[in-house]
C-alpha cells in the first residue's frame, strides 16, 4: 500500500512491560497474533475464522455465531527428502507437521469443556495442539486475503497460506456465497528434491453420527436433515487427490490417534465409505506432489457448506393479523411456522450444488476479489485509517449479518459467544454504519424496504427491531427516535447513492408518514427539537431536548423537505415548506437554547410534557421508580439516565449523518467544530488507569485508552447518568474522529483511530472483531465513513457529481465506491482546480458529469 507518511514509530506502550507497538497495517507476529481470527464466508452466509497461527476455529455454519468452535480440523504436510544409508551422505528424512504455527498460549487453559469432553483443567482432551506444527507464524490481511507465513527450523520446505473468500462490491450475491478458500504454497528450500503429502482432516464437526461421503477431490461431512460442509480441492489436482472418508471408529482417542499414524505413513489412501455400523468420525484428503530445489507448488482447497434451515424465529410482540402463525405465534411457539432460510438455499439445492459452482467459478471469483483488494490498498491514506476500515469489513462476513431468501438483509447488533445478541436490524445501531451502503447499495436498500414496509405501522410507527422472518409484527416496544429519524436521512443518502429516484418515489409515502409520526410523538407543540421523552441507542429515554437526538431530527426535516421536491405530487411543496420551516427552527432551538458556549447539551425536563410523570410510566426501558430512594433522586434531580450539561460524544451526531448523506449539517459549522473539539478535549483519554467505570470496563481499561462516551468537564454530572456514559465504543469513536477530520482536525481524529486500534492489536483482542453489546459489532463500521472524513470524497449518482474537499495537504489517491463501479481517486499536489482530480475506474463505470473540488481551508 502506498503511503505519504511515515508509518507509526513502534514505541514501548506507557506504564506497562508490553512489547512495542506494531505498525499500522502492518503484519502479525509474535504475542500480537495471540487473538487473530480473520472472517471467511460470505454476507449472511455463515463463517469460518483462520486464525494468526492458520488455525481454522469460530466455524460458525448454523446460523448462529459458534466463537468457540474449534473442531479437530487441520492441514497437515509429510516431507520425505531422498538420502542413503552410506557413510557419510545425507540421511533420508522424513516428518509430519501441521500446516500451523505455535499455539497461542491461552488455549492451554481454557475451558474448552463447554463444547468438548473435560474443562480448562483436564487438559483440552480432543484438540490437535499436541501434534507437531510450525515454529513461527506471520500474519498478513489484505481483506478480503489473509496470508500466513509459516517457518519451522530444518524444515525442507517452507509454506505460506493465503485464505480468502469472495467479496466483490456491487456483486452481492457472489459476495453472499457459502464458501472460503485456503491456498497452500510450498516451496523447496533444499538443495535437493523433494516428495510430500499434502492433506486435509477434520472430523465431522456438522453433527454426531452422521455420516461422511467421498466426493470428487475430497470428502463430506453430513449433519442432520441436509446439512453439509464440503472440503475438495481444485485445478488438477483433484485428479490426483486421495480420499479416506473412513476414520477408524474407536473410543478416547483413537480416531485422531490412528489419522496421524496413518499421515505418518504417507497416507491418506483411498478407501470407500462406511456402509455399516457407526458412522465415520471424520475423513482425509490427501495430494501427493514433488518439488525439485527451489522449486514451489500451490494446492488450493476449496471449502463450503450447506444449512438450508433454521430454528431461528424473533418477534416483536405477537405476529399481525393475517402473518403466518396467527396470534399466537412467537419465538417459541411449538406451530408450524417460518423459519430463518438463508438466501443461498434459494439459489442452490444441496452442498453439491454449491460445490459445483463454486469448483466452476472461484478462478473468476479470485480475481474479481483480488482486484477489489487491489484497488481498496491503493491508497495514500494513512496506515491506521486503512486498517480500521478494512478490519471492520469482516463484519459483512460475521454471523452478525443474515440475508434471507428473498435476498433482504437482517442483522443482529453484534454476536454473543454462541447466538445472536440483539435483534432486529435495530435502527439507532445501524445508523452508524457506513460500509454497507457504499459497497452494497442494493442490500443496503433492502433494510429501508423493510423498515419503512413491514416495520412501519400505518400510523407511521417504526420497530426499531424487525422481526426475522422479516414480516409484520406488531410493536410493543418504544420506537426509537435516533433510529427512525435517522432512517429518513438514510433513505435520502441511499437515493443519492444509487440515483433510483422511482425507488424513491415509491417508498416515499412511508417516509412522509414515519417523519409525521416523529414530530407528532415527540414535537407535538412544533418546536423544532424532541421534547417529549424519546428512546435511543443508550436502551433509555431522554426527558428534554437534546443535541444529539435534535441534530438528527433537523437533519431528517432537512433531507425530507429535499426528497418531498424530487419526487413532487400535489402536497409536494407544502410538505417541503412544512418540514423545510420546522428545520429552520430546529436549527435555531439547537444554537439558542442548547448551547452552552462550547458544545451542545441536554435541558432536562420531565414536567409539563405529555408524557406525564416519569414514574406512572410502565412502557419505558429498564426505568424503575418502585423504590422511595428513585422518587426521591428524581423530586431532586428529574429522570435518571439523563446528560444534562454532559458533553455527549454523539451530541451533534446529526450533523455526522447528514454530512454522509450529503446534506448540509443542522447547525452552525463553528459550533459544530467547537463542541467535536470539546468532546476530544474532554472525553479522550490516552490511558484509563485513574478513569472510573462501574459499567463494562472490557472495551477499554488500565493502561489503554479510548473516547469515553461522555464527560462533565464544568459539572452537574447526575447521580445516576445514562447507563453506558463511562464506557469507550468503538463506533462512536470512528463517529468523532471522522467528524473531526471533516472539520479540519485530522490530527485529533487519527489520535482516536490509532487509540482505537491499539486496543485492538490482536495480543488482548481480535484485530478483526470491535465488540460493543457482541462480537463483530454492527455500530464499528463507522470507520468506513473514515474515508469522507480525511478526503471529503462522495459521488452522487442523481446529479452524477463527485465531490473532493481534502482535509488533507498534498497529492494523495484513495478509493471510491459507487452503486455502478468503484476505483481509485487521484488528487494531484498544489493545483486548485477541477481539473487537478481524475478517476481511475476498477471495476463498473462511474459516470461523472461534473468534478466539485475546493480544498479544506480552516475557519
Amino acid at each position: 500500500m502506498k503511503t505519504n507518511r511515515p508509518p507509526h514509530t513502534a514505541t514501548s506502550q506507557p506504564g506497562t512491560d508490553r512489547a512495542p507497538r506494531r505498525e499500522y497495517n502492518s503484519p502479525y507476529d509474535g504475542d500480537y497474533l495471540n487473538r487473530v481470527a480473520f472472517p471467511l464466508g460470505g454476507i449472511g452466509a455463515g463463517m469460518v475464522c483462520v486464525e494468526g497461527s492458520g488455525k481454522l476455529s469460530h466455524v460458525s455454519v448454523h446460523h448462529r455465531p459458534e466463537v468457540f468452535n474449534e473442531p479437530a480440523c487441520f492441514a497437515a504436510l509429510r516431507v520425505q527428502t531422498p538420502g542413503t544409508a552410506a557413510p557419510g551422505s545425507p540421511a533420508r528424512t522424513e516428518h509430519t507437521v501441521v500446516l500451523e504455527g505455535p499455539v497461542p498460549d491461552w488455549k492451554l487453559f481454557f475451558p474448552w469443556g463447554l463444547q468438548h469432553n473435560g474443562a480448562s483443567g483436564n487438559g483440552a482432551g480432543g484438540k490437535d495442539y499436541g501434534l507437531p506444527r510450525f515454529d513461527r507464524a506471520r500474519f498478513t490481511a489484505r481483506f478480503p486475503f489473509a496470508t500466513i507465513d509459516l517457518e519451522r527450523d530444518g524444515s525442507p520446505a517452507a509454506c505460506t497460506l493465503s485464505a480468502w473468500s469472495p467479496f466483490t462490491p456491487g456483486n452481492a450475491d457472489d459476495s453472499s456465497l457459502p464458501v472460503a478458500a485456503l491456498e497452500y504454497r510450498f516451496t523447496n528450500t533444499t538443495n535437493d528434491p523433494i516428495s510430500a503429502v499434502f492433506s486435509f482432516n477434520a472430523r465431522n464437526f456438522m453433527a454426531q453420527r452422521s455420516s461422511v461421503d467421498a466426493m470428487p477431490g475430497g470428502f463430506v461431512l453430513h449433519g442432520a436433515e441436509r446439512n453439509a460442509f464440503a472440503a475438495f480441492v481444485a485445478g488438477e489436482d483433484a485428479t490426483r487427490c486421495r480420499v479416506n472418508p473412513s476414520w477408524f471408529r474407536g473410543g478416547w482417542f483413537d480416531p485422531l490417534t490412528i489419522a496421524w499414524r496413518d499421515l505418518e505413513a504417507g497416507g491418506p489412501s483411498d478407501a470407500p465409505p462406511i456402509s455399516d455400523g457407526r458412522p465415520s468420525p471424520g475423513a482425509s484428503l490427501g495430494v501427493p506432489f514433488d518439488l525439485a530445489p527451489g522449486e514451489q507448488r500451490t494446492i488450493t482447497l476449496l471449502l463450503c457448506w450447506y444449512v438450508p434451515e433454521s430454528d431461528l424465529r424473533t418477534d416483536d410482540g405477537r405476529s399481525a393479523p393475517g402473518t403466518d402463525g396467527g396470534a399466537a405465534c412467537g419465538p417459541d411457539c411449538d406451530c408450524d411456522c417460518a423459519r430463518y432460510a438463508p438466501w443461498y438455499a434459494h439459489r442452490f439445492a444441496s452442498v453439491n450444488d454449491v460445490a459445483a459452482y463454486w469448483r466452476e467459478n472461484h478462478t473468476r471469483l479470485r480475481q474479481e476479489s483480488a482486484r477489489f483488494r487491489d484497488c481498496f490498498y491503493d491508497s495514500t491514506l494513512p496506515p491506521e485509517v486503512i486498517e480500521a476500515v478494512a478490519a471492520n469489513l469482516t463484519i459483512l462476513k460475521s454471523p452478525t449479518v443474515l440475508r434471507q431468501a428473498d435476498g433482504r438483509v437482517w442483522a443482529w447488533e453484534g454476536c454473543h459467544d454462541d447466538a445472536g445478541c440483539c435483534p432486529g436490524s435495530c435502527t439507532h445501531v445501524w445508523n452508524y454504519a457506513q460500509a454497507l451502503p457504499h459497497l452494497f447499495p442494493d442490500l443496503e436498500r433492502s433494510l429501508r424496504t423493510t423498515e419503512f414496509g413491514d416495520a412501519q405501522t400505518v400510523e407511521g410507527r417504526q420497530s426499531f427491531r424487525v422481526a426475522i422472518p422479516i414480516r409484520p409484527t406488531e410493536p410493543t416496544m418504544l420506537p426509537a427516535a435516533d433510529g427512525q429519524l435517522g432512517g429518513i436521512i438514510k433513505v435520502y443518502r441511499d437515493w443519492r447513492i444509487s440515483g433510483d429516484s422511482e425507488w424513491l418515489g415509491k417508498l416515499w409515502p412511508a417516509v412522509r408518514g414515519s417523519l409525521d409520526f416523529c414530530i407528532e410523538t415527540w414535537d407535538p407543540d412544533h418546536t423544532g427539537a424532541l421534547v417529549e421523552p424519546h428512546h435511543n441507542t443508550y436502551d433509555i429515554e431522554f426527558w428534554g431536548a437534546d443535541g444529539m437526538c435534535t441534530s438528527i431530527y433537523v437533519a431528517a426535516l432537512v433531507a425530507a423537505a429535499q426528497m418531498a421536491r424530487a419526487v413532487g405530487g400535489a402536497d409536494a411543496e407544502e410538505d417541503a415548506r412544512r418540514y423545510g420551516t420546522l428545520a429552520d427552527a430546529g436549527r435555531h432551538y439547537l444554537e439558542r437554547e442548547l448551547w452552552n458556549g462550547e458544545y451542545f447539551v441536554q435541558r432536562t425536563q420531565w414536567e409539563g410534557l405529555r408524557a406525564g410523570d416519569p414514574t406512572a410510566q410502565q412502557q419505558f426501558i429498564h426505568t424503575d421508580y418502585a423504590s422511595a430512594e428513585a422518587v426521591e433522586l428524581l423530586r431532586r434531580e428529574g429522570p435518571k439516565y439523563q446528560y444534562g450539561d454532559g458533553c455527549l460524544s454523539d451530541g451533534i451526531i446529526g450533523g455526522w449523518l447528514a454530512a454522509t448523506a450529503g446534506l448540509a449539517e443542522p447547525a452552525d459549522a463553528a459550533k459544530i467544530a467547537s463542541h467535536l473539539e470539546s468532546v476530544y478535549r474532554y472525553n479522550y483519554r490516552a490511558s484509563l488507569r485513574d478513569h472510573v467505570n462501574p459499567q463494562r470496563p472490557g472495551f477499554a481499561a488500565s493502561h489503554e485508552g479510548g473516547l469515553l462516551l461522555c464527560s462533565w468537564p464544568r459539572g452537574g454530572e447526575p447521580s445516576l447518568p445514562f447507563v453506558y456514559s463511562n464506557e469507550v465504543w468503538t463506533g462512536i469513536e470512528y463517529q468523532v474522529a471522522s467528524h473531526l477530520m471533516m472539520h479540519g482536525h485530522v490530527d485529533h481524529g487519527l489520535a482516536i483511530v490509532r487509540t482505537c486500534r491499539d486496543r485492538y492489536d490482536g495480543s488482548a483482542r481480535n484485530p478483526f472483531n470491535e465488540y460493543e453489546c457482541g462480537h463483530w459489532y454492527a455500530r464499528a463500521m463507522a470507520s468506513y465513513a473514515l474515508l469522507q472524513g480525511m478526503t471529503g470524497i462522495r459521488y452522487d449518482a442523481v446529479d452524477r457529481t463527485l465531490t473532493v474537499r481534502p482535509r488533507i495537504a498534498g497529492a494523495f489517491r484513495s478509493f471510491l465506491a459507487t452503486a455502478s463501479g468503484y476505483g481509485t481517486v487521484i488528487v494531484d499536489s498544489g493545483v486548485d482546480g477541477a481539473g487537478a482530480v481524475r478517476v481511475e475506474v476498477a471495476s463498473g463505470s462511474i459516470e461523472i458529469e461534473q468534478i466539485d473540488y475546493t480544498r479544506y481551508r480552516p475557519r
